[in-house]
C-alpha cells in the first residue's frame, strides 16, 4: 500500500482493514460501498478506501464528506424568511413542509436548512433538536414571533380567549407542522378537543394560507401569527410568544446561498420589513442556541 510518510499510515485501506476498523464483517463493508454510503475507490476491480475520508466519514456519523446538501430550505413557513430568501437573491429553494417534516428532511441530508417552531414544556425547538442524533449542525435564532388567533371581522368582539372558539369554523394546519402541535396544546390547556370546533376541509400549509382562509370567509378563525393578521387586515388575539429557529448544516453555513441570506438579514432593509410586517422580535437573531457534536 502507498504510505503517508508524514503520518506513517496507509493512504488507502483494504476492505479487511476497514472491516477491522469498524468492527464489522467484510460483507458489511462491501454492502456499504455498493450502496454508496462509504467513501471508496474501485481500481482495476478492487475496492480501496481513502483513509482520510474514512476517518472523516466515521467522525461525521456515517455521512460521506464528499456529499453536499442541496441548497434547500425546508420546515415551517415564516413570511419574513420567505421574503428574505427571495429579496436577497440567495438562490435557496424553499420547501415549506412543516417543522417536524423539515427536521426529518434535514436529518436525512436532503436539505441545508430547516425552519422550526416546535413547542416544548419549557422551551422551543431545543430539546427536540438535541434529542436527535444530528451531526455537524447548529441551531440559530431567527426571530421571536407573536402567535395567536386570526379572527373574522364579525368575531372581533366575541372571542376573548381560545375557549370562545367552541362551535366556530377553524382552519387546521397539516400534520407535522409546528402550528398543529401548538393547536393541540391549546386544546389540552382549555379542556377542549377538535370536536368542539368545526374543522376546515383540507389543511393550510403556510401562515399565509391560514390567514387567507379566514379573509375569504372559509373559516371563522385560525391559529396564526400577527404579521399575517396585519397583512389581511383581520382582528388578532395574541396568545403566545414563540421562537422560530433555523437548523443549519455547518458545511452549508459557509456556502454562498446561506451566507447571502444571513448577510441580508443583518441589513436595514430587512429590519424595516420586519417592523412593517409586525409581530417580530429580532433582538436575538443569529444567536447560537445549540451546537451539535
Amino acid at each position: 500500500m502507498l504510505q503517508d510518510t508524514g503520518r506513517e499510515r496507509p493512504l488507502y485501506l483494504t476492505t479487511k482493514e476497514v472491516a477491522d476498523l469498524l468492527r464489522v464483517k467484510e460483507r458489511k463493508v462491501y454492502d456499504l460501498a455498493a450502496a454508496g454510503e462509504i467513501p471508496h475507490r474501485r481500481i482495476t476491480g478492487k475496492l480501496l478506501f481513502p483513509s482520510a475520508e474514512i476517518q472523516a466519514w466515521i467522525e461525521g456519523a456515517g455521512q460521506s464528506p464528499s456529499s453536499e446538501r442541496p441548497p434547500v430550505l425546508s420546515g415551517s413557513h415564516d413570511p419574513l424568511l420567505d421574503w428574505a430568501v427571495r429579496e436577497s437573491g440567495s438562490g435557496l429553494a424553499t420547501l415549506f413542509n412543516g417543522s417536524f417534516n423539515g427536521l426529518d428532511s434535514f436529518a436525512s441530508g436532503k436539505v441545508a436548512l430547516a425552519g422550526l417552531h416546535i413547542p416544548e414544556e419549557e422551551n422551543w425547538n431545543f430539546q427536540t433538536v438535541s434529542s436527535r442524533d444530528l451531526q455537524n449542525c447548529v441551531l440559530l435564532t431567527w426571530a421571536v414571533r407573536t402567535r395567536g388567533l386570526i379572527l373574522s371581522d364579525r368575531l372581533r368582539n366575541d372571542v376573548r380567549s381560545f375557549s370562545d372558539l367552541k362551535g366556530r369554523r377553524f382552519v387546521l394546519r397539516q400534520p407535522g407542522a409546528g402550528a398543529a402541535s401548538i393547536f393541540q396544546d391549546m386544546l389540552s390547556k382549555n379542556s377542549m378537543t377538535e370536536k368542539d370546533l368545526v374543522p376546515s376541509t383540507g389543511f393550510a400549509r403556510t401562515e399565509g394560507d391560514a390567514a387567507a382562509a379566514v379573509a375569504a370567509d372559509e373559516a371563522d378563525a385560525a391559529l396564526g401569527i400577527e404579521a399575517m393578521a396585519r397583512q389581511f387586515h383581520l382582528p388578532f388575539l395574541p396568545l403566545v410568544e414563540e421562537r422560530f429557529d433555523l437548523l443549519v448544516d455547518r458545511r452549508s453555513y459557509f456556502t454562498a446561498p446561506v451566507q447571502t441570506l444571513l448577510s441580508f438579514a443583518r441589513g436595514d432593509m430587512f429590519r424595516d420589513k420586519a417592523a412593517a410586517m409586525g409581530g417580530y422580535d429580532l433582538g436575538e437573531m443569529g444567536a447560537v442556541r445549540w451546537l451539535s457534536r
